[in-house]
């Protein structure tokens, strides 16, 4: 069903037009929180790997145009529509592709389930970056990392953005919460991923870092990949706890990358 609006107030704009992310995830809790997914090719892999969907936004134009087919997958859903201009009032923010889908969310597995076979996983501590986020996932979907987890403060992969930079390739990767509260990150967090069989290697610049090249690393069977966050890095206790410290060789007194980047090195690397 179309439906042309035109102010905040018409029902069923609101999940567009009025609510926070954070407010999607949690304010609905009991019907366990929602996402907006942007541009047709995310909405697509949202809708691929069986997310619900409960309404879409988008310009006039892209009804008969790029968003024709997604109206096609979801022929039981309200399609509310109106000039890019009317939209952009509506939402707060400029429309990178002009059509944007609210999906109810899923359970989030256990860290146990998504690991299960797994012999190279990305761990990510207290990431906040929306886009770094997303570009780490999509570089482990690109070079076969078998499932990414987050620790309790890192930032929400079903974020807007994050979706829009992975190319929607967080839909691509199994991935999990590993520790529900901060207090259980690293020590209980290191502990579960040891028990697991997981060797743990930390992204850091210390003295006895070794070289992503090492054979030693190649010839683990199941390895844990540590990233930590931008500005500070991984947590000491994270790097204590380790069993292997591993650093990026650089040239010209460069001493660090940015996270995303340094992630889909070591991916690369790891999964030759």
């Amino acid at each position: 069903m179309i439906i042309t609006v035109s102010d905040l107030n018409q029902p069923g704009v609101d999940i567009f037009a009025n609510l926070t992310e954070r407010e999607l995830r949690f304010a609905y809790e009991k019907n366990g929180g929602f996402f907006i997914a942007e541009s047709p090719k995310v909405i697509e892999r949202a809708l691929d790997a069986d997310y619900e969907p409960i309404s879409m936004l988008m310009e006039e134009k892209h009804i008969t145009g790029d968003a024709a087919y997604l109206i096609d997958r979801c022929p039981n859903i309200p399609v509310y529509t109106a000039p890019r201009t009317v939209l952009e009032k509506l939402t707060g923010y400029k429309l990178t592709r002009g059509v944007l889908c609210a999906f109810k969310r899923k359970p989030t597995p256990s860290f146990t389930e998504v690991c299960k076979n797994a012999s190279r996983i990305a761990v990510l501590e207290n990431i906040a970056d929306t886009s770094n986020l997303g570009a780490i996932f999509r570089s482990a979907a690109a070079l076969g990392i078998d499932a990414v987890l987050l620790t309790p403060e890192c930032a929400d992969p079903l974020n807007r953005r994050c979706m829009r930079v992975s190319m929607g390739n967080v839909f691509l990767v199994k991935w999990a919460r590993i520790g529900d509260h901060a207090s259980q990150w690293p020590e209980q967090g290191i502990a579960d991923l040891k028990s697991l069989g997981f060797k743990t290697l930390s992204m850091a610049l210390r003295n006895n870092s070794i070289e992503i090249t090492s054979p030693t690393l190649h010839n683990e069977k199941k390895l844990a990949i540590l990233l930590g966050t931008e500005g500070e890095g991984l947590l000491p206790q994270t790097i204590n706890a380790s069993d292997y410290v591993v650093k990026i060789p650089m040239k010209d007194g460069v001493d660090s990358l940015n996270v995303a980047a340094a992630a889909a090195i070591i991916f690369w690397e790891l999964k030759k």
